[in-house]
């Protein structure tokens, strides 16, 4: 089998072979600041070696995606898979040899740090049985290797250090060889950048980054300067795999396309300063308006006591007096509608377990429906069985769903009801907006621990991939929905 690809031409317009199997054993640092042909390198690397080796490319702008129009590589969304399904499906690229761009152009920076972690873990991790030889480019390496703190959390710095570390120090043994391509070497960890042998230097301003890249190139100080008069998509290149001395390389022609790269001049549309200011301004403030986080409503003000003295007075007027007999009789539906009323009004959620007591209190006493056989605990729980909407469900899946919930504690039973009955419903999971007004909150936050707790007793079990879709499964839900 051809084990070399060419991968440019040097200055003579000779071609200049890359070795696959010396880099496989060797590994790669390119360099090259934005807009110096650095992913344009790295497109033409993969499409040459496409038939040769299997390929893992760690893909943070989503760039290499369109390597699947002409390839057989499998594009992998990381926001769509939770931590240990992208685990699982590490392993199986192992097993399979299957050639994968792992693309997290949809996640925020330290997700797309902590999934890339997880991810290169499990592929260094891989059963000795599946040690296959696998080219594993990472591109923007500074993010996942840092020479520095920066920002991210100090547990997921050591994570990613940790991973990018197997993969350049020890991953030859495991037929993992990396090829780490960074904006800037004095950003990168000098531990992963150290463990290359082969170099692609491209385009670079900043003295320390030059000095770097000469020193690697066992370049001088003079000899230097090269580097800051490099052409877009020309390349100094050095190792076993490339050339024994620096040779300049011009990177060939590429058949697929990153769906990033610079668009040609277009136009301008023609219009006016002012049609284009009604058009920015056109229905600014509802846009905004959606977008803003509101708070939750003020609870209403309770009446004052003569209205309601006046209230239950003409209602007492207008009923047919009421025996002893006929109260006890009074069906308990009418108490289940008074807690339907004040569950569907706005805010009713965000009051005191106590002020909502009494305000039951009072509107039993203005229907004439007896009341007094509940307690503040039991109209607790029944105000967060109406608040969850159970009235929705027919009589045995109402039934069912009180079975599971009689051992739920008062404070989490309106949000675990309010879950359950969307699964019942088939409405799949209740946003956080809906649990935190049903739970009588305005702090996401506090919903977050909620499910935590929830699902720490087993009420519920929550899956959430990196991209921060969440599904909620409840145990026991199957018997309501036979």
């Amino acid at each position: 089998m051809k084990a070399q690809i060419e991968i440019g031409s040097d200055s003579h317009g000779t071609a200049v072979p890359i070795d696959i199997e010396e880099l496989l054993a060797t590994r790669l640092l390119v360099q090259g600041n934005s807009g110096s042909g650095k992913s344009h390198l790295l497109r033409r690397l993969l499409e040459q070696s496409a038939g040769l080796v299997q390929q893992v490319v760690i893909d943070p702008e989503g760039d290499f995606t369109s390597l699947a129009d002409h390839f057989d590589h499998v594009v992998i969304e990381g926001a769509g898979y939770s931590p240990r399904e992208i685990e699982a499906l590490a392993g199986r690229i192992r097993q399979h040899r299957a050639s994968v761009v792992l693309a997290l152009d949809d996640l925020e920076v330290e997700q797309q740090i902590r999934c890339a972690a997880s991810f290169l873990t499990a592929l260094f991790d891989a059963p000795r049985e599946h040690w296959f030889p696998a080219l594993v480019v990472v591109d923007e390496a500074q993010m996942f290797a840092p020479s520095a703190a920066g920002e991210m959390a100090e547990d997921t710095r050591r994570m990613t250090l940790s991973a990018m570390t197997n993969l350049m120090c020890r991953g030859r043994k495991r037929g993992l060889a990396g090829i780490v391509a960074t904006q800037r070497l004095a950003k990168l960890a000098k531990n992963v950048a150290a463990e290359a042998s082969n170099f692609l230097m491209g385009r670079t301003f900043l003295d320390i980054d030059m000095q770097r890249a000469a020193d690697l190139l066992g370049m001088d100080r003079r000899q230097a300067e090269r580097i800051r008069d490099l052409q877009r998509g020309h390349f100094l290149g050095l190792g076993p795999a490339i050339s024994r001395r620096p040779v300049a390389v011009h990177i060939g022609e590429v058949k697929s396309g990153g769906k990033n790269a610079a668009a040609e001049l277009a136009p301008l549309p023609q219009t006016g300063a002012e049609e284009m200011g009604a058009l920015l301004h056109a229905e600014l403030a509802e846009e905004a308006a959606e977008t803003v986080h509101r708070p939750p409503p003020a609870p209403p003000a309770p009446p004052a006591a003569e209205t309601l003295v006046e209230s239950i007075a003409k209602k007492a007027e207008e009923r047919a007096p009421v025996g002893q007999e006929a109260a006890t009789a009074m069906p308990a539906g009418d108490i289940d509608s008074v807690m339907r009323d004040m569950a569907a009004e706005e805010g009713a959620t965000f009051r005191p377990v106590s002020t909502q007591f009494r305000d039951f209190a009072t509107r039993c006493r203005e229907r004439g429906i007896p009341s007094a056989h509940i307690d503040m605990p039991g109209f607790r729980r029944r105000f967060a069985f109406a608040s969850a909407g159970i009235h929705q469900l027919d009589d045995e899946a109402q039934a069912s769903i009180e079975r599971m919930a009689q051992h739920v504690a008062d404070d989490v039973l309106a949000p675990y009801l309010a879950i359950v009955v969307a699964a019942a419903r088939g409405q799949g999971t209740p946003d956080e907006d809906h649990l935190a007004q049903v739970y009588g909150t305005a702090s996401p936050g506090r919903i977050r621990r909620l499910l935590e707790h929830l699902e720490r007793t087993g009420l519920i079990v929550v899956h959430e991939d990196y991209g921060g879709a969440r599904t909620i499964t409840v145990p026991g839900i199957e018997d309501v929905l036979a």
